[in-house]
């Protein structure tokens, strides 16, 4: 149902791991995610904890699924020291090619305890039909 849309995705994931890279608009950080289907639907679940509701942005433009969010440092008092800092911050994005079973005209979003979940129904044309013979299959007749 998905199709993945770059295949260097995951080594670019890995290297903003190993070098403790944030994620900027212009090179957004990946975020981890989960896909499956569940009976008459497709759920993408997207991990984002931390992230305000306010800062994920979701598009459909045809097939092609985007979700960006940014993850903004904690206000602090002036007197606040920093001691460790190891969550991540920036900018997380993700584009999802779409297949064309999917109906993108319903697509739900729920975003719950720093999870946000897709829920994208199996179009009608998309699903198993039995199809009615029409009319009755009389030989004709052939004299001789």
């Amino acid at each position: 149902m998905l199709l993945r849309t770059d295949p260097f995705r995951e080594l670019d994931r890995l290297a903003q791991q190993l070098t403790g890279g944030a994620g900027t608009w212009t090179r957004p950080s990946t975020m981890p995610m989960d896909a499956y289907r569940d009976g008459e639907e497709y759920v993408i679940a997207l991990d984002l904890p931390g992230v305000a509701q306010d800062a994920i942005e979701i598009d459909v433009e045809r097939n092609m699924l985007t979700v960006k969010a940014e993850r903004r440092p904690v206000a602090q008092a002036d007197d606040v020291q920093m001691e460790l800092s190891e969550r991540p911050l920036g900018v997380f994005s993700r584009q999802l090619l779409l297949a064309d079973t999917l109906d993108t005209e319903r697509i739900t979003a729920d975003y719950d305890a720093g999870v946000l979940t897709l829920r994208i129904p199996i179009a009608e044309r998309a699903k198993p039909r039995k199809i009615a013979i029409g009319g009755t299959s009389e030989r004709p007749q052939i004299s001789g």
